[in-house]
């Protein structure tokens, strides 16, 4: 049975995230490994000179279709591994040649959009990048970097070009692996569903958002009731962690929903 496009309800949306807190509770330390994987290499690789950060942006589109193909295993009783991020890449060479191409248009277009924030910023962008990574900021710093002219303009304009980005490229890496679709087609294909879907992934957003923001009012309610405000900042970190995991897992819900699911179409093993 081939993948077949669909129209999804709104309410789905909100089932999404619910499946992707379902199954990440399945498999906590699986999931949660298989992401610090990707952080450490991803770490690894921006110690490369100059093109460590185009191989990080190159990489995302990988690490989607990674998190696609473990979330599928385990919803089969398969196994989590760091290495479904590359089993995809030992298909046919077609294949594989389709998944390198989508990642190197993503890892071009994301770096476009980083400079033309830097442009409107008028290189405030690059100088915060700069001062976040040294860590231990100086709050007085940080305040007058972004009260410089152009840095609010450039972080909407990041955030509308990120979001567009994000469309053609959602189901486009699974598009190709499941579904044998080209390049081409499969952006096609993605912008397409989440045209068709975009109900749902406006209940999906606003989930996420609900999520988020009655976890940071419990955490510092809770806090404070013990009298440690500050400690309340100790969460940040694996509060990021987990909610990172779980959105990758997410991913298969939408693609499952939106063509019929991963599993319609099991291509045989071909020789590389």
């Amino acid at each position: 049975m081939p993948l077949q496009l669909k129209t999804v309800e709104p309410a789905r949306g909100a089932r999404w995230l619910r499946d992707a807190f379902a199954l990440y509770a399945r498999r906590p330390l699986a999931f949660t490994a298989l992401f610090a994987v990707f952080l450490f290499a991803a770490l690894a690789v921006s110690l490369v000179p100059i093109l460590g950060g185009v191989l990080q942006m190159m990489s995302l589109p990988m690490l989607s279709l990674g998190f696609m193909v473990a979330s599928q295993s385990a919803l089969l009783g398969g196994p989590v591994t760091p290495a479904q991020f590359i089993e995809p890449l030992k298909g046919d060479a077609k294949r594989r040649t389709s998944l390198l191409v989508l990642c190197a248009l993503y890892g071009l277009c994301a770096i476009g959009i980083l400079v033309a924030c830097d442009l409107v910023s008028g290189g405030a962008m690059q100088r915060l990048q700069a001062l976040m990574a040294q860590g231990n900021v100086p709050q007085e710093e940080l305040d007058a970097l972004m009260d410089e002219p152009g840095v609010t303009a450039a972080a909407f304009l990041g955030l509308v070009l990120g979001s567009l980005l994000s469309v053609p490229f959602w189901h486009a890496p699974a598009l190709v692996h499941w579904g044998r679709q080209g390049v081409a087609q499969s952006l096609f294909s993605s912008t397409l569903a989440v045209w068709r879907c975009k109900g749902a992934f406006l209940v999906y957003g606003l989930a996420w958002f609900v999520v988020a923001t009655v976890f940071g009012i419990v955490a510092a309610l809770v806090f404070s009731l013990l009298g440690a405000h500050s400690a309340a900042s100790m969460l940040a970190l694996p509060a990021g962690l987990l909610f990172s995991t779980v959105f990758y897992v997410s991913l298969l819900f939408t693609f499952n929903d939106s063509f019929g699911g991963a599993d319609a179409v099991r291509p045989p093993v071909e020789p590389v």
